[in-house]
């Protein structure tokens, strides 16, 4: 059986360029008589690997030298806390925007460590739209501002950068990083999980500007202080040293596919390309307001619920598999991220015009 298209919202699909590359390499990289799974973090060769994955992204990003780029564990939900720990500086509130299940959690977390303002809150419309840059509710006093650009499960998405008077602002970009260009110089702390453009799962990448690096409360665990990992190289500890090279195998795919400008096209025409199919339908239909609708993950229902079953039996007959939505949400979600090849959004489109006329 060949490679299916994998439209799950992660752990995700991988470039297959990047999969053969590693299994070339799997039993010995560059003649080192072993496994990167195997080497030293601390070893010359290992060293070199996590070298160049930085030196990719930083290039890739066009990351400005006055932020460290660390490569952590603990999934972006650490950072929930960590953020937080880090960022408050002796102020006693942060402001939030609530726009998704995952910026919730984050506003959980964080009301552990301080007040939070909700500067906007969408929960009651069900999360299905952005809040406009004139509703929000910002406070000027504020340790930093923190949102959630891409909402995966809800696929809603900004559509604009949040302006925030100064305060530093703060991006779980888990699920749109590497998605298109963009301006780091505008953010403060950029996290994000590994397991949906950058690689497999268990790397965390954390971009934070220097100036917001020193600052921790004083009871931080050392492995939750920014200052602790800038310090070590982001080797305080053993990184997750296989994860951290396959996404470096990532980073220079990326470069080969002619970076973010390139894959940012790609990703506009997949996306435009799926909605077109949705909204031209009476039979399948998106949730989210137009202006904020995710590149990434794209939710849709049927007509009729009661044929959810046999569209994803149909579906991964086909090859196309990991359709069903979130169990918060129901319906389907495709998330085309980086790796997904647009021939596997032609091939979606092709099946959902099929199962419409049968069943339409």
């Amino acid at each position: 059986m060949g490679r299916s298209y994998n439209f799950s919202a992660g752990p995700a699909m991988l470039p297959t360029a990047v999969i053969e590359r590693a299994q070339q390499e799997m039993l010995e990289w560059n003649s080192a008589g072993m496994s990167v799974m195997e080497m030293s973090h601390r070893g010359k060769d290992y060293m070199s690997i996590a070298a160049a994955a930085e030196s990719n992204l930083r290039e890739v990003m066009a990351i400005p030298d006055n932020y460290k780029i660390l490569f952590l564990q603990g999934g972006a939900s650490s950072q929930f806390a960590m953020v937080p720990l880090n960022l408050l500086r002796g102020k006693e509130s942060a402001d939030y925007l609530n726009t998704g299940m995952w910026s919730k959690k984050a506003v959980s977390e964080a009301k552990r460590y301080c007040s939070v303002n909700l500067a906007a809150d969408t929960s009651e419309s069900g999360f299905a739209s952005v809040p406009t840059q004139e509703s929000l509710q910002l406070d000027s006093n504020a340790a930093y501002v923190h949102f959630t650009p891409n909402e995966t499960i809800g696929g809603v998405e900004f559509d604009y950068l949040p302006e925030t008077g100064g305060v530093p602002l703060v991006a779980d970009m888990s699920s749109t990083i590497l998605s298109r260009p963009m301006d780091v110089s505008k953010y403060g702390v950029i996290y994000a999980g590994a397991q949906k453009n950058i690689g497999p799962a268990g790397l965390t990448i954390v971009i934070v500007r220097e100036d917001l690096v020193g600052g921790a409360a004083d009871n931080t665990p050392a492995m939750f202080n920014y200052a602790t990992h800038v310090g070590a190289d982001s080797m305080y500890n053993t990184p997750p040293t296989y994860s951290w090279y396959m996404a470096g195998l990532v980073f220079e795919w990326i470069k080969e596919q002619g970076g973010l400008e390139a894959i940012g096209e790609i990703n506009r025409r997949k996306a435009e390309k799926l909605y077109a199919a949705i909204d031209n339908s009476d039979f399948y239909a998106n949730p989210v307001a137009k202006n904020g609708r995710s590149w990434m993950n794209i939710p849709f229902t049927l007509a009729d619920a009661e044929l959810d079953g046999a569209f994803l039996e149909g579906a991964a007959a086909r090859g196309l598999v990991t359709l069903k939505g979130h169990r918060s949400v129901g319906g389907m979600r495709a998330s085309i991220y980086n790796a997904m090849p647009e021939e596997g959004v032609d091939s979606l489109i092709s099946y959902m015009q099929e199962f419409e006329k049968e069943q339409g």
